[in-house]
């Protein structure tokens, strides 16, 4: 092209390829499908900038695929401990699943396991109810501390709007120093000295159904199958859903949305107690002063990779509780720090946050006019 006048080429006006022919638009719904594939992608490149961090850190990159699937899957043992850790993290998993789904962002999650643990460990000391039915009170009374422990700050939210993030996390504080004050006081173990309870008896144990794991992961199932029919089947579930989707409109048209509110808390807490109730019959044997480390952030990292789905939250807890024994193979074998373990976990949530942009968007191109 040329000026008129001149007779001299007019400068060509460039725009940018991108922006001239695509635009970027907000999605009105991905199908369920398309949506697992994006967070696989992004579960995938999570765990190939983890495995260049471990790479890098000195681990042989020809044995990544060896520690974190041959000798952790394949491994009886191994694979014994990964669903020995699994099923506490499935019962944090969902209990953060059914908090969230109700837009209340439950970050007590250990203060809720200590009470739980509390509770169960009170009636060892103590003694209470005859020894055929002890494991059921304490799994009962583990129930109901961890309900009671989250009903305070779900108050707190509901009547005088607290922000229970805050409410949540202080409260985990005032329950871990409450354990450092029985465990260093009155419940210190006689025999050792240790700041641990005595140990439980034989009977106030779980049982080892087909393996150490068996009856912690049968509870963990069957509390999997009860949070998917709430979720999926019944009205309660249905409530939830409009109360996910916008609390406002939810009590626009008719939906109890603090009755469901206060539902979801306490049975969130409910969760967490029994996950207490888990760790310290199925796996410590007594209450101990560290038990509930990590369940907390492993618990919000599992609901959120799974989208609050019951299901998905098994499964990303399992393989949480793979990457954990894996882990702890490479702290042993390559003196890798188990911070190193926890880096990996917030890379991975990284990824699947990102991934929630191609979700949520999409590119659209624009045809010449």
């Amino acid at each position: 092209m040329t000026d008129a006048v001149s007779g001299v080429p007019a400068p060509r006006r460039f725009e940018p390829l991108f922006s001239r022919r695509y635009t970027l638009e907000i999605r009105q719904q991905m199908a369920w499908p398309q949506q697992a594939a994006v967070l696989a992608l992004a579960v995938v490149a999570g765990l190939l900038i983890s495995g260049a961090i471990l790479v890098a850190a000195g681990v042989p990159a020809g044995e990544l695929f060896q520690e974190f699937v041959v000798a952790t899957v394949f491994d009886a043992q191994s694979l014994q401990a990964v669903l020995f850790q699994g099923a506490p993290m499935i019962m944090v998993g969902l209990a953060a699943a059914i908090a969230f789904r109700a837009r209340y962002w439950n970050l007590g999650l250990e203060g809720q396991m200590i009470w739980g643990a509390i509770g169960a460990t009170a009636l060892s000391v103590y003694d209470v109810g005859p020894p055929g039915l002890r494991l059921l009170l304490m799994f009962g009374v583990a129930l109901v501390c961890g309900l009671l422990w989250s009903l305070l700050p779900a108050l707190l939210r509901l009547r005088w709007g607290v922000n229970e993030i805050i409410a949540t996390l202080m409260l985990n504080y005032v329950a871990g120093n409450f354990l450092l004050h029985l465990l260093y006081g009155a419940w210190k173990d006689p025999a050792s000295a240790f700041p641990h309870s005595p140990a439980f008896q034989p009977f106030e144990r779980l049982p080892e159904l087909l393996g150490p794991s068996g009856a912690a992961l049968g509870i963990a199932l069957v509390a999997m199958l009860g949070v998917w029919w709430l979720v999926n089947l019944s009205r309660a579930g249905l409530y939830l859903r409009f109360v996910q989707a916008s609390p406002p409109v939810a009590h626009a048209v008719g939906v109890p949305v603090t009755r469901m509110v206060l539902v979801a808390v306490l049975l969130s807490g409910a969760l967490a107690g029994v996950a207490g109730f888990l760790v310290t019959s199925g796996q410590e044997g007594r209450l101990t002063q560290a038990f509930y480390h990590g369940y907390g952030f492993s618990g919000i990292l599992i609901a959120f990779l799974a989208r609050n789905h019951p299901i998905a939250a098994t499964v990303v807890a399992l393989l949480i509780a793979t990457l954990f024994v894996a882990g702890r193979s490479l702290q042993v074998f390559y003196q890798i720090p188990f911070s190193m373990v926890q880096l990996i976990q917030a890379i991975v949530v990284i990824c699947v946050a990102s991934s929630d942009f191609f979700i949520r968007h999409r590119l659209r191109r624009v045809l010449p006019s």
